[in-house]
């Protein structure tokens, strides 16, 4: 296993990260002083209970959110004092999303609804070519309503990738889907992680989940808990549900 802190660079270095919401005169503490560096090429499993802090996190790595306190880089860029103007080039140029729920536009086949993101990316790879690498080459004229859950969920992958991000942010991408399919989904992850070295932070609730990972992080009460690295991967097809 290739140790990331030595051979490979930071794309993420959060410093310190504090993020209270307020409602009211109540306060609720998301993520208290939370430290965690994240490298090229890394597949990492965030773990942890309902509001323990997983969610908050990958919203403020992926410019959704900013912290209330701390700091986050992404390379050299401080993120934390970047104008909306530019977390949103930055969202548009790095980063991948990939959520439980599709969000496909119906009235789309697979093939547009990528397109929708290769049409305003810098360099993007095609519809066809992003389809084929999720193992959907022979669906992409199909709409939506004529994909399972399951290929729906890789349309999405598709879209994501395929303007080349640096990272892909992934938040519960099998909470809504049954074993086979789900399976499906990591592989399809897996091969991109591999084949296109984009660092991969993936949220689940499934604890098996994290055999796949080349790390895992347990967050807790807006802690990070445990961080380790998986001397044992095992391949996508192996895992429980």
């Amino acid at each position: 296993m290739r140790d990331a802190s030595t051979e490979r660079l930071p794309v993420f270095r959060v410093e310190g990260v504090t993020r209270i919401f307020r409602t009211g005169t109540v306060e609720v503490h998301a993520l208290r002083g939370v430290d965690i560096q994240i490298a090229e090429g890394e597949m990492i499993v965030l773990l942890g209970a309902s509001g323990s802090g997983k969610s908050t996190l990958l919203n403020i790595l992926g410019g959704l959110d900013l912290p209330t306190e701390g700091r986050v880089y992404f390379r050299d860029s401080d993120l934390t004092r970047a104008s909306d103007a530019r977390l949103t080039a930055f969202r548009r140029d790095h980063v991948g999303f990939v959520f439980q729920f599709y969000n496909l536009v119906p009235s789309l086949s697979a093939r547009e609804n990528v397109a929708l993101v290769t049409e305003i990316s810098r360099n993007p790879m095609s519809p066809e070519e992003a389809l084929e690498r999720v193992g959907l080459k022979h669906r992409m004229d199909h709409f939506p309503a004529e994909l399972s859950g399951g290929e729906q969920q890789r349309v999405a992958i598709a879209r994501a990738i395929a303007k080349r991000p640096e990272v892909l942010l992934c938040d519960e991408p099998t909470g809504a889907l049954d074993s086979k399919t789900g399976i499906q989904v990591l592989e399809a992850l897996d091969q991109v992680n591999r084949d296109l070295g984009t660092a991969t932070i993936l949220i689940t609730h499934n604890a098996d989940i994290q055999r796949i990972a080349e790390r895992v992080v347990v967050l807790a009460d807006g802690k990070i808990v445990r961080d380790e690295r998986n001397a044992d991967r095992i391949a996508p097809a192996e895992v429980s549900w």
